[in-house]
């Protein structure tokens, strides 16, 4: 050991000596240095995982193992797949985040022709941070890295490529997993990636995944789940991805509102624009978890009210 540490030091020391070619030449004064040649996080690259040998063993995972897994631990009931019936081309799915069950329950409900040609934003600091969990992140979801903290340029145009290739994306909006049960605001990525790329949102709620896996447990618990599809949106003329946002936001909301009382009453809500909201009441924890109350128990049947003094 101690002739090994002799090696390194020497080695260390003609480094710092001697530099170039030991260690990278110095760029010149007014020469661009050359792009970072670092293939985590934000710069992974995907491309391989949408090559047909890899869109096959992903199907096959799809179909054989995630497909049974969430019918024995989610037993989702899937609604509102005919306001689809009319949609054609890439789309970009968004859907409220509570649990890493979201994604295999998602790819399993969405319907064909989408199902094997999507793309799972995923973050890039999160999922992509080592190579290992990068390689497998791609090949078994189809994710790709996206920059959460802000709207990149590099996460942008790679998912503007992906929809002009004719793939969909699944995004979520709030940026990370539900902390407490109650939902988190939209950030603005999906909407501006929808604007730029012309093409529809599909909104979708889910219930009850978060009673499965919620953050910070490590094995998943059987619970009964609700995935809620709505109608197609498209930003207006003159809307930005900000408004844009907070349309589809509300809409997740009205989804949200129509799997946990009905369909008519839930529309009545929307229009009127007193749908509950995804983000719950403005107070503290404790007060927070027990408005939430039966939902986490998932036997919720009505909008919670607050007792009449």
């Amino acid at each position: 050991m101690g002739q090994v540490s002799l090696r390194v030091a020497k080695a260390r020391a003609m480094v710092g000596r001697f530099g170039f070619p030991w260690q990278a030449a110095p760029v010149p004064t007014g020469v661009a240095p050359a792009p970072s040649t670092r293939q985590l996080g934000a710069d992974y690259d995907t491309a391989w995982a949408r090559r047909y040998p890899a869109r096959l063993a992903r199907a096959a995972l799809l179909e054989g193992v995630m497909r049974p897994t969430m019918s024995a631990i989610a037993s989702p009931d899937r609604r509102g797949l005919d306001r689809l019936d009319d949609l054609n081309g890439p789309v970009v799915f968004v859907a409220n985040h509570h649990s890493h069950a979201d994604t295999p329950l998602l790819l399993t409900s969405i319907p064909e022709p989408w199902r094997y040609r999507v793309v799972v934003g995923a973050a890039a600091d999160y999922f992509f941070g080592n190579r290992f969990s990068g390689a497998v992140s791609a090949l078994a979801i189809g994710a790709v890295p996206i920059e959460r903290t802000r709207v990149g340029r590099r996460s942008a145009d790679m998912a503007r490529d992906l929809i002009d290739d004719g793939w969909s994306v699944l995004l979520y909006p709030e940026g990370g997993r539900s902390p407490d049960g109650w939902g988190q605001e939209f950030r603005g990525g999906a909407a501006f990636l929808a604007i730029r790329c012309g093409v529809p949102v599909v909104p979708i709620h889910l219930q009850g995944t978060g009673r499965i896996l919620r953050k910070g447990r490590t094995l998943p618990r059987p619970s009964r789940t609700t995935v809620t599809f709505g109608d197609p949106l498209r930003a207006d003329n003159d809307e930005n991805a900000r408004a844009f946002a907070g349309r589809l936001q509300a809409a997740v909301a009205a989804l949200g509102d129509e799997a946990t009382s009905d369909w008519w009453q839930a529309r009545r809500r929307a229009h009127a624009g007193t749908s509950p909201g995804l983000t719950g009441p403005d107070f503290g924890a404790w007060r927070r978890a027990w408005v939430l109350g039966d939902r986490n128990r998932g036997i919720r049947r009505k909008r919670p009210r607050w007792p009449e003094l």
